[in-house]
């Protein structure tokens, strides 16, 4: 599936424009930048376009900057978080859930915790998932009944449904996950569209 183009257009500042952008712009396999230069009325401006389905670099305490970040297939979200074989053991597990999810009619999941940021050995994964169009009926009951300690047994992370509340801090988990538990910042998560992901 070929990714959309977003762009933004800004005066250029200088006549070697071209050579800023690239210079400054981080040219990441996440990030993957292009830009155009265009002359109007005697003004020149560049376009620095670049994938909707990007997850960006981590920020220097090893979190991905806030926001909801758009994994474009699942190739691409293993190669980023799975690059351990412990990780790549997580992601299995992962895996087996997210195709049960989408089976039942789930659209969409985000991921949460250290598996998501620098951590080279987190101990699990957090997924919410969105309950929009979801049979119960066809959920594995682990997932359905929130039983935390034997959905980690079999997938190797934690499962919670996106608009039901967390008890402490009386969020949506969906809001709950984007902040840092240790700072009360803003995070970034990745989204997984289990539509999308393996087309």
């Amino acid at each position: 599936m070929a990714a959309n183009k977003r762009c933004a257009s800004m005066p250029a500042l200088t006549s070697n424009s071209k050579f800023a952008v690239f210079k400054g712009a981080r040219l990441t396999k996440q990030n993957r930048c292009v830009s155009t230069i265009a002359q109007e009325n005697g003004k020149t401006t560049f376009s620095l376009c670049y994938d909707d389905f990007m997850i960006p670099p981590f920020n220097k305490d090893g979190l991905l900057p806030p926001g909801i970040h758009t994994a474009a297939s699942w190739q691409e979200f293993a190669r980023r978080f799975g690059h351990t074989p412990h990780r790549q053991n997580l992601l299995s597990g992962m895996k087996v859930a997210l195709l049960g999810l989408r089976g039942a009619g789930c659209q969409v999941v985000y991921v949460d915790g250290s598996f998501v940021t620098a951590k080279e050995h987190p101990n699990d994964f957090d997924i919410c998932w969105d309950i929009t169009g979801v049979n119960p009926d066809q959920l594995d009951p682990l997932l359905r009944n929130n039983s935390r300690v034997a959905q980690k047994v079999k997938y190797l992370g934690e499962f919670f449904p996106a608009q039901t509340t967390e008890g402490v801090s009386g969020k949506i988990f969906l809001d709950f996950f984007q902040i840092d538990k240790a700072t009360g910042n803003s995070k970034g998560i990745v989204a997984l569209n289990l539509w999308e992901i393996w087309s």
